[in-house]
């Protein structure tokens, strides 16, 4: 219990003297996540006004956030459509549209592509990740899982040019991904961004072209 209070209590000090929290705080972003999306979209131009992007994993919603800001126009119009999705409850953004549910549900999934009546999609970004048990094994299938969700909803509502954003975390999956990847899109590159912690075992993949 000591060992615990103590991981909570430094966990406590390094997240209030984080400068990406304290950016995050000042910029009205409802966590630091933003700022990873913000280091991997922009510099390859993939946030900009009319674009179609879904957002899995999104609650609390700062990655809607980063979007709605690349799409808002003059009058605080969208341009462009944003759906966010995520098991958790998230606060209304204006503009996202938002889906409350289990990514894995046919139900939830059903719902989804009803709302996108067969849009293509410019892009998708994915912050879900499953809840790890610390059994190695059972956790890299939990993570391949998920990653295994997204491509295949990537597969089927991307833009033969659009791109895919999804977070892994390194481990005996980690190859097997990045190898599913490669099989469906033309470029894929991992991404460590800065305002990502250093001891986190998190990355992204950016994807980008369909085969």
């Amino acid at each position: 219990m000591a060992k615990k209070k103590k991981l909570n209590k430094n966990w406590l000090h390094d997240h209030i003297n984080d400068p990406y929290v304290k950016m995050a705080t000042n910029a009205g972003y409802r966590a630091r996540a933003a700022f990873k999306l913000k280091e991997i979209a922009e510099p390859e131009g993939l946030l900009k006004p009319g674009i179609k992007v879904v957002d899995l994993g999104s609650a609390p919603g700062s990655w809607s956030q980063v979007l709605r800001e690349a799409l808002v126009g003059p009058g605080g119009v969208i341009n462009g459509r944003i759906i966010a999705l995520d098991l958790l409850p998230m606060e209304p953004i204006a503009g996202v549209e938002f889906i409350q549910g289990d990514f894995r549900d046919e139900a939830v999934l059903e719902d989804l592509n009803q709302r996108l009546g067969g849009e293509k999609l410019d892009l998708v970004v994915s912050d879900m990740a499953p809840n790890l048990s610390g059994v190695a094994a059972a956790d890299s299938a939990r993570i391949e899982h998920v990653c295994e969700l997204a491509i295949d909803f990537a597969l089927n509502h991307l833009k033969p040019n659009g791109a895919l954003i999804v977070k892994i975390f390194h481990g005996s999956s980690y190859s097997n991904i990045v190898h599913q990847m490669k099989q469906v899109f033309k470029s894929v590159s991992p991404r460590k961004p800065k305002a990502s912690r250093d001891r986190s075992r998190e990355t992204f993949l950016l994807c980008k072209g369909l085969k």
